[in-house]
């Protein structure tokens, strides 16, 4: 459509304000489902609960979302796709197995101290999940404890994988565990002081002979 001098222009910007915007509310949406189902379970939190919480009204959250469950989905699908995907940048930007295994490390301290809810949500409420989100989780999160396998298997050629896996298990349960208490306190001090301690802990136990 032709353009003439003193008319109006197409705004071509409003489409992607409109899709930005859209998503700005989505994420807040799984934000505050983060925190409601972290503090009440997933089955004590509602619809109307969760559009309050992100400033909207319930029936606002279908035009997101589906349902509830399709929020607890996108909430533990989406961590953990992050992860995985956080994890191989990880390892495709370190120089060696030695430099990759503590990046992973960090990385790992840095979601756990960053996320406790969705922590705290997965714990809990990981059974209320449909049989195929169920499956498709465990396999973003399998792939990732794989991840950290293959690193481990360079750094311990001589060591069964079996024991590699609970050893990367070991490890994420001493750092996932960890923001519970943290937070509980209340203090940001503490954040800063276990960030240090934690990285030490869990490279002790993934190298130790």
């Amino acid at each position: 459509m032709a353009t003439f001098p003193g008319s109006p222009k197409q705004d071509s910007q409003a489409p992607t304000q409109r899709s930005q915007a859209k998503e700005t509310r989505r994420k807040a949406l799984l934000a505050a489902a983060a925190g409601l189902f972290a503090a009440d379970g997933f089955n004590r939190v509602s619809l109307e609960d969760l559009g309050a919480a992100a400033g909207v009204s319930g029936p606002a959250v279908y035009r997101h979302f589906p349902g509830k469950q399709a929020v607890l989905a996108e909430l533990l699908l989406s961590v953990s796709r992050n992860l995985l995907d956080g994890g191989h940048t990880v390892v495709s930007e370190a120089s060696d197995a030695q430099s990759a295994l503590r990046g992973l490390v960090e990385f790992h301290v840095d979601f756990a101290l960053s996320n406790p809810d969705v922590i705290r949500v997965q714990d809990r409420d990981f059974s209320n999940l449909s049989a195929s989100d169920q499956a498709e989780v465990r396999t973003l999160q399998r792939n990732y404890v794989e991840l950290w396998v293959g690193v481990l298997g360079e750094l311990h050629p001589d060591t069964d994988p079996g024991e590699l896996r609970v050893r990367a298990h070991a490890a994420f349960g001493l750092i996932n565990s960890t923001p519970h208490s943290v937070r509980h306190h209340g203090r940001r001090m503490a954040v800063k002081s276990a960030r240090p301690i934690l990285e030490r802990m869990a490279l002790a136990a993934l190298t130790a002979d």
